[in-house]
């Protein structure tokens, strides 16, 4: 399987510098809003080493349903199911599913049920971004979540540039940019850099990228 190689990360407006530590740089991925399968709808994540480390393939049609995060193994770690939910009030609920593989054979990931509610994603009113919230306990009541997160930004389909806000500070967290060979030259609007703050949880990351990518109907 051929090897993307993602470029360091660079100052920029879709990338703030980290306000933790300059030892402690923001890790690099490049996102492809392709599927590896053919005629299937999808992205493809590259690790700092060029090779494959999370896809997803959607063999529905694009804004479906459901879609699962793997790893590059195959196995499942993260589950998104939209909601029965009209216009504004459509919401994606995101599932993490056990680092335990599933008993009684079959594909990678557990199964339906060992999916954990995670946090939940909707449209945000204005800006054409997207609220979070985040589940604090392990069930669904209200009074164990709180919002924590944000996407600020435009879609993939009218501009590709977006930051992830969370924390106390409401900082940049992630910011997803259009990838730039060295020489300035920016690539298409389905090649993407991901670039992820230190301390910040990569799963997560990579899950808002994908119901985004899912609410902009790019996946």
């Amino acid at each position: 399987m051929a090897k993307i190689q993602p470029l360091p990360a660079a100052p920029s407006a879709a990338a703030p510098p980290s306000s933790s530590s300059a030892d402690e740089p923001w890790q690099v991925y490049t996102v492809w809003m392709k599927s590896l399968v053919f005629n299937g709808n999808g992205c493809t994540v590259y690790g700092a080493d060029g090779g494959v480390a999370f896809r997803v393939d959607n063999y529905g049609c694009r804004g479906g349903r459901e879609a699962f995060l793997m790893d590059r193994t195959g196995r499942t770690v993260v589950g998104i199911h939209r909601r029965s939910c009209f216009g504004m009030l459509r919401r994606w609920e995101v599932c993490r599913y056990s680092d335990k593989p599933e008993s009684g054979g079959g594909g990678g990931g557990g199964g339906e049920e060992a999916g954990t509610p995670w946090f939940a994603v909707r449209k945000a009113r204005r800006g054409g971004g997207a609220a979070v919230t985040v589940h604090g306990g392990s069930g669904r009541s209200s009074s164990t979540t709180t919002t924590a997160y944000a996407i600020v930004g435009g879609g993939c389909s009218r501009k590709p540039d977006y930051r992830i806000l969370g924390g106390a500070d409401g900082a940049a967290v992630a910011a997803v940019a259009r990838k730039q060979t060295p020489g300035g030259a920016v690539l298409g609007d389905d090649v993407l850099t991901l670039t992820v703050a230190p301390g910040t949880d990569h799963l997560l990351v990579l899950g808002l990228v994908v119901v985004f990518g899912l609410m902009n109907r790019c996946l």
